[in-house]
């Protein structure tokens, strides 16, 4: 987040990608700060449950997140989608309902801790798909990335002392044992800032919920990978619900595209 704060102020100061575009008053802050917030709790949450649950299973529940997107969308911009859209969502939160009783490293609290980050993901893609489209407050994608990050920063770094009290020494002693260990956390980093900076430009020219479904294409891979890498024990029942909540977002996919 230091990072995207940083690179966000360059391209728009000294390169001048786009204008700087000052906040304009203190709801429009609250705003910002309301989606740092959530933006932190989804990922603090999100690596929390990968400690009780398998990458695999992780990754099946985060498919539900168009579903919470067109529920927020609803209730917080009164916005509707084509009734064949909201069926599409059907099977990809049944799948995910099949998945848990066929998963054998099921942890209450770790689904618990998924689901919410789950929750806040989709809130945040709601959030920001109003700071980058009302017309009161909008900001274009740059920009909001240069005002929320130094506010995640100052979110995370008492939760990093807090929850990793000795992170300063483990990340010194990782950087002198690896020579390329701070070349390697640069660019992560910048490949951080391009994801976020892609994914306001995707929720400004689609909608909350089409970024949240394109996700999801990831997550299938995410889920095969991880079941190769980690080989986590699987199940029928858990390969059948994954199965289908895949073929939920190929159907809202394909909804989208013809009731748009």
């Amino acid at each position: 987040m230091s990072a995207c704060a940083f690179l966000s102020y360059v391209s728009i100061v000294f390169m001048k990608l786009v204008p700087l575009q000052p906040i304009k008053s203190r709801p429009q802050f609250l705003k910002i700060a309301t989606l740092s917030v959530v933006f932190c709790g989804s990922v603090v949450g999100g690596n929390i449950s990968l400690r009780y649950l398998p990458v695999s299973f992780n990754q099946a529940v985060g498919a539900t997140t168009p579903f919470f997107t067109a529920l927020f969308a609803y209730f917080m911009t009164f916005k509707r989608e084509a009734w064949v859209t909201y069926a599409a969502l059907v099977p990809v939160v049944a799948g995910v309902v099949i998945a848990s009783g066929g998963e054998p490293g099921f942890h209450w609290f770790g689904f618990i801790m998924c689901l919410s980050a789950t929750a806040a993901r989709a809130f945040k893609s709601v959030l920001q798909g109003i700071l980058l489209s009302s017309e009161g407050e909008k900001l274009n994608s740059m920009n909001l990335l240069l005002y929320m990050s130094p506010i995640a920063v100052l979110v995370l770094v008492p939760a990093v002392l807090i929850m990793e009290p000795n992170v300063l020494e483990v990340i010194l002693s990782l950087g002198k044992q690896h020579r390329y260990m701070w070349l390697l956390l640069f660019i992560n980093s910048t490949m951080a800032y391009s994801a976020n900076l892609s994914n306001f430009l995707v929720t400004k020219h689609t909608s909350a919920l089409t970024l949240q479904v394109l996700g999801n294409a990831k997550g299938a891979v995410a889920v095969v990978i991880s079941i190769l890498l980690f080989r986590n024990p699987v199940t029928v029942v858990g390969i059948g619900g994954y199965t289908m909540t895949v073929l939920g977002v190929v159907a809202y996919g394909e909804a989208k595209r013809r009731f748009r």
